[in-house]
């Protein structure tokens, strides 16, 4: 009977045991653990990274409690662009179990990036968070962020960039085709006689220190030259392929120190030549390439063209399918020459010589009134130097890209 009694109060004190050891595991707080990760239906937190986040993503992370708002910093949560491991500027928001992380400006497209969560980040407990890092890849080929227009052509002429969202003004005989591969859509087909996009307020893509436009172009053969694009001519920017395919010219407009403006040329090949092989003595590099190369990479073929201007270095290069071509320096420009006072881009047309219009397919749009006679410079006359050929994914950016970004673009959306 005695040792019944015991077992009993053995039995009783065991249960008091398990009710202060659970009551005491009700007090202890709830560890932090990332439950999900998510931007609208797709999973950041799952085996495989995901490759289709869109350029402008909104990220939610839910956690298991709540998060103590002052640790969610941009100290402790960080997104990265991968291939130059460039911070991406966010905004983060708290409120209780989530986190919701916005870009502040779009992201590139095509492109890889890492967002890092340290153990800075605490709950209302102050229970820490384990550091963990997923990635992701926006969706499209690959695009350096920060384009401010960007034409497409997929059936019409709108600037898909927006941030400008200059609407054309004026279509003349455009017609729209199969692009260089099935993920570049389509292009825009120009007839060698008529055709042209009119965009306005051209003075907004190139009033800017930094700068670069990069885009596909394939002409076609003929005897005279093509004006591929321009605005206002040199009064803006231009460029130009010569009758034969066997050279190119950008033509610029460029701010000088005072506040005018003038125009330089940057054109190749001319015979690669630079200021170490008896070439101009601003020029500081020339690929070497015969001419009879030259016609073949022009002709019947998308060429991708990239052109930079670093305005506080005062430095021009351009770029073919990649790789740098040729580049200038205005810094060895003679002692005493005004553009060595060159402090970025800007639009200097006046009308009614030229209008501030950027025009695809001429060498300005039809409202100005320079070369009006001069039949290789006169819209209105077929055998002036209309483009002939097709024009895709036009774009502008106010920043000067890296050789690895514009590489990377060329890899991404080549034929």
């Amino acid at each position: 009977m005695k040792n019944k009694h015991l077992f009993i109060s053995f039995l009783v004190v065991l249960s008091v045991f398990a009710i202060f050891m659970q009551s005491c595991k009700k007090d202890e707080p709830d560890d932090l653990v990332l439950k999900s990760l998510v931007v609208g239906s797709i999973d950041l937190n799952g085996a495989t990274s995901p490759t289709t986040v869109p350029v402008d993503p909104t990220i939610v992370a839910t956690f298991s409690v709540d998060i103590k708002a002052t640790t969610a910093t941009a100290a402790s949560i960080k997104l990265l662009q991968d291939y130059n491991s460039t911070e991406v500027e966010v905004d983060i928001t708290v409120s209780g179990k989530t986190i919701t992380i916005k870009p502040k400006a779009d992201l590139g497209s095509g492109t890889l990036y890492k967002l890092s969560f340290t153990n800075a980040i605490l709950s209302t407990d102050d229970k820490v968070l384990a550091a963990f890092d997923r990635n992701f890849t926006t969706i499209g080929t690959f695009a350096p962020s920060g384009v401010i227009a960007h034409w497409t052509f997929e059936d019409n002429a709108n600037d898909v960039a927006g941030t400008l969202n200059p609407s054309a003004s004026g279509i003349v005989d455009v017609a729209y085709v199969a692009g260089r591969n099935a993920a570049a859509g389509k292009a825009a087909s120009f007839n060698g006689t008529t055709s042209i996009i009119e965009i306005p307020n051209g003075d907004q893509l190139v009033n800017t220190q930094n700068f670069t436009v990069s885009f596909w172009v394939k002409a076609q053969p003929q005897e005279k030259g093509h004006f591929v694009m321009g605005l206002g001519a040199q009064y803006g920017i231009q460029f130009e392929i010569f009758g034969g395919l066997d050279g190119a010219k950008f033509a610029v407009c460029y701010e000088l120190g005072d506040g005018t403006t003038a125009s330089e040329d940057m054109w190749f090949p001319s015979d690669a030549t630079y200021n170490q092989n008896g070439g101009w003595q601003g020029w500081d590099f020339a690929k070497p390439i015969a001419p009879d190369a030259y016609v073949t990479m022009v002709s019947n073929n998308w060429l991708h063209v990239t052109y930079t201007f670093d305005g506080p270095a005062k430095k021009g290069i351009l770029y073919y399918n990649g790789e740098k071509m040729k580049s200038f320096d205005f810094n060895l420009w003679p002692e005493g020459d005004a553009k060595r006072t060159v402090v970025g881009m800007k639009y200097g047309g006046q009308m009614p010589d030229v209008q501030n219009e950027l025009a695809f397919g001429f060498i300005q749009s039809r409202a100005g009134s320079m070369w009006d006679n001069e039949t290789w410079g006169g819209y209105d006359f077929p055998e002036a130097n209309h483009f002939k050929g097709e024009l895709d994914d036009v774009r502008f950016f106010h920043k000067v890209l890296t050789e690895t970004e514009i590489q990377l673009m060329y890899n991404s959306e080549k034929p």
